[in-house]
């Protein structure tokens, strides 16, 4: 290989790091505010916010709660920050593809919650927390990322709101 391919090569690869990169580091930014949401709304549930003997003080409840809020939270962040460049114009349809996919993560932070609550009996608010804001978070952060990234805001889309950078000043978009 020539050196002129491998600068292309080497330019190709620079430019999806940094790409990506981006998107990673914005996405991370976004669902670190909609965890503070998550957990605090997940936390004061748990504790008795709404009272006791209610179903969302139990852990099912208060997860399907606090993750339907979140997932607001992250949607408005995703759209006007992470991949505002990428946003669509059906709104309706950007929304409901998001909320399918936050779900998809809610069912895996709810099956590891459930697993360990009800199949392995760890039922005190620090293993709820555990199996549910490291190991469910985790799992469903990946998968959140993928489909976010090349699904709900992929650059296969035709509905893509057009020319969204140009009318941003470059220091606000960086």
């Amino acid at each position: 290989m020539g050196s002129d391919s491998m600068g292309r090569i080497v330019d190709l690869v620079r430019g999806f790091a940094d790409t990506t990169l981006t998107y990673v580091l914005k996405f991370g930014v976004v669902g670190l505010c909609g965890y503070v949401v998550d957990l605090g709304l997940f936390n004061a549930l748990r504790l008795g916010a709404l009272g006791q003997s209610h179903y969302v003080q139990g852990p099912i409840g208060a997860t399907i709660i606090s993750v339907g809020i979140a997932t607001l939270v992250t949607w408005f962040g995703n759209r006007y920050w992470t991949f505002r460049a990428r946003r669509r114009s059906n709104i309706a349809l950007e929304l409901f593809e998001f909320v399918v996919v936050s779900v998809l993560g809610l069912l895996v932070s709810l099956a590891c919650l459930w697993v360990s609550h009800y199949a392995l009996g760890f039922e005190s608010l620090l293993a709820d927390n555990i199996a549910k804001n490291v190991v469910g978070l985790g799992l469903s952060t990946g998968l959140r990322f993928l489909l976010y990234h090349y699904w709900v805001y992929g650059s296969q889309r035709t509905d893509q709101v057009s020319n969204v950078e140009e009318s941003i000043p470059a220091d606000v978009v960086a």
